[in-house]
């Protein structure tokens, strides 16, 4: 059974979406997140990734912490967040605010002690790995920053260091609504069958969904899809059972 995680992206406490992660392609879909945190609470989904697109692209925490906190507090969804987290004060904050799991990605790949640190005080229940990726390599910093980084390899040392959960977007198909990546899923699965494996970027309908539980993600990220109205969460009940 794969888990359905509806996204939502902030800048300026805003509800927006990114085309291939391109702040210039920005688009505002709702003014107030909480209202959309409500929506899918009412549809029976059990969790929701927030990012942070301010603190991706800065580095630190922005004021959309405080709308972590209104949905936390307003709602019984499990919510993960990521976005700027690179000190012990943030991942403090981002906890104190209610996440349940705190989504890192560029300071795993920047400061690999620090996230070491991470996992072993706060566990692998509480860290997700976040990993964005363009022709199969890691790009960090809001994806304004390619790496050489395989995608493969980095999964397999960060499972073998305690990781065993992993949100991995292909860059190029996040936001278009084209289709996912799933040959790249299908790969990194036969490499790190284990990994529980969360897929994002380019969902477009529900056959996108199934194909992805068949090959073996564990959760997928759905956001521009309903965003459009191309999925209407009404038809996710039958991936909710």
């Amino acid at each position: 059974m794969i888990e359905i995680i509806p996204a939502i992206d902030l800048i300026d406490g805003k509800c927006v979406r990114l085309a291939q992660g391109d702040f210039l392609r920005k688009k505002v879909y709702r003014e107030n997140p909480l209202d959309v945190a409500k929506e899918f609470e009412a549809a029976d989904l059990k969790r929701l990734h927030i990012v942070d697109l301010d603190g991706a692209k800065t580095g630190k925490l922005t004021g959309n912490l405080e709308q972590l906190e209104i949905i936390a507090r307003n709602t019984n969804l499990i919510v993960d967040f990521g976005g700027g987290i690179y000190s012990d004060e943030a991942i403090e904050a981002v906890f104190s605010a209610g996440a349940a799991m705190a989504s890192i990605g560029s300071l795993a790949v920047k400061e690999p002690e620090k996230f070491a640190r991470w996992l072993e005080k706060y566990g692998g229940g509480k860290i997700l790995l976040g990993a964005d990726v363009t022709d199969e390599k890691i790009a960090i910093d809001g994806w304004q920053t390619a790496t050489k980084i395989e995608i493969t390899g980095y999964l397999k040392n960060n499972y073998a260091n305690g990781v065993y959960q992993a949100i991995v977007t292909d860059i190029s198909k996040d936001g278009l609504l084209a289709g996912t990546a799933k040959d790249l899923y299908a790969m990194i699965l036969r490499e790190i069958p284990e990994l529980k494996l969360i897929a994002s970027g380019g969902v477009a309908n529900l056959e996108d969904i199934a194909e992805l539980e068949r090959i073996g993600c564990a959760g997928v990220i759905v956001g521009a899809a309903i965003y459009e109205g191309r999925i209407n969460l009404a038809e996710l009940q039958k991936f909710l059972k």
